[in-house]
């Protein structure tokens, strides 16, 4: 990350198990922050209430609550009604976050109606209460990224944005205005090209500033200030949080 000038990064936290190791690694590393959540594809862990992630989310050094959300692309045989545990638990992220004051790390898969329907359900229509956040790695439709914005929330790119498969997601980015826009890696997954198909690192992400400067014609070094102002402001706990 150094090498590469990337100054900070959040870790994202996918079980309350994992949670311990990713909070220690937020404690030791002064540019490192963490979020505590349960991704909702995770099946047969230990399920968060709001009470476990208001807890977790007063400890020091963390600063969304999250990856949470919806993923119906697994569905097999089961039937959207099925879902409803995923749906559940996405609630009890939403209400933690907004008790926090904390934003949330949105994954929507295959599930986009439902991901805005339950956000605005629950109040997350950008007034005063509401919790925010980003919807994270990015691959849905302009119409979702616009109905996402219209809810007060960012929008993050990942090294997707690489692939030759993915023109339609590079078409979303000149929609966002360049104050709602994140980068990422997702690592370990999704590494960009050069480097597809590889263990992804918080060190690519300037190989994500690089594809959005092209697509919107700018320098890159644009997008660099413009994401990293961001990531302060959405997580503006970070500056509440900083290591001596």
């Amino acid at each position: 990350m150094a090498q590469a000038q990337v100054s900070r990064a959040l870790c994202v936290c996918t079980t309350l198990e994992e949670f311990p190791e990713v909070h220690d690694l937020a404690l030791r590393f002064g540019n490192i922050w963490a979020s505590v959540g349960v991704h909702p594809d995770n099946e047969g862990v230990r399920e968060p209430s709001v009470e476990d992630l208001v807890s977790l989310g007063q400890l020091p050094r963390v600063v969304a609550v999250g990856e949470t959300g919806l993923d119906y692309y697994r569905l097999g045989d089961r039937t959207l009604a099925d879902m409803q545990w995923q749906r559940n638990r996405f609630r009890t992220h939403i209400r933690a976050a907004q008790h926090l004051q904390m934003p949330l790390i949105i994954h929507t898969r295959s599930a986009s109606a439902d991901t805005l329907g339950v956000l605005k359900e629950e109040g997350e229509c950008g007034q005063s209460g509401a919790a925010g956040g980003v919807f994270h790695c990015f691959t849905e439709s302009r119409e979702v990224a616009r109905a996402a914005l219209d809810l007060g929330f960012y929008i993050s790119f990942s090294g997707i944005l690489t692939f030759k498969t993915a023109q339609d997601i590079r078409d979303v980015v000149s929609m966002v205005p360049l104050d709602r826009i994140l980068i990422e890696t997702d690592s370990p997954y999704l590494a960009p090209v050069p480097y597809r198909g590889k263990q992804n690192s918080p060190a690519y992400v300037p190989l994500v500033a690089k594809q959005i400067a092209g697509l919107l014609d700018v320098n890159v070094k644009v997008i660099a200030e413009a994401t990293s102002r961001n990531f302060d402001v959405l997580f503006s706990k970070v500056k509440m949080n900083v290591l001596p």
